[in-house]
């Protein structure tokens, strides 16, 4: 049978933690530095939102997101 454990130093993610009074997620408290550039900001910008948010309201946002990533991307490539 493989070996499944993670490599040294991978992304080893915590389960998130759920306050105790009402068990809704608590914020993860990461911060996120501005590129510089608009579109890029705004887009981290609403992952930033999300912060607390039960992870079932997140899928509609990770995709818009990653649209407009993807679109500023493609924008770069003609000019």
């Amino acid at each position: 049978m493989p070996d499944l454990d993670p490599a040294p130093g991978a992304y080893d993610p915590a389960p998130a933690a759920l306050d105790p009074a009402d068990g809704e997620p608590l914020p993860l408290g990461v911060g996120l530095a501005p590129t510089g550039h608009p579109a890029v900001d705004a887009g981290l910008a609403r992952l930033e939102a999300l912060d607390g948010v039960p992870t079932e309201a997140h899928v509609a946002v990770y995709e818009d997101v990653h649209q407009r990533l993807t679109d500023t991307l493609a924008a770069l490539d003609r000019e």
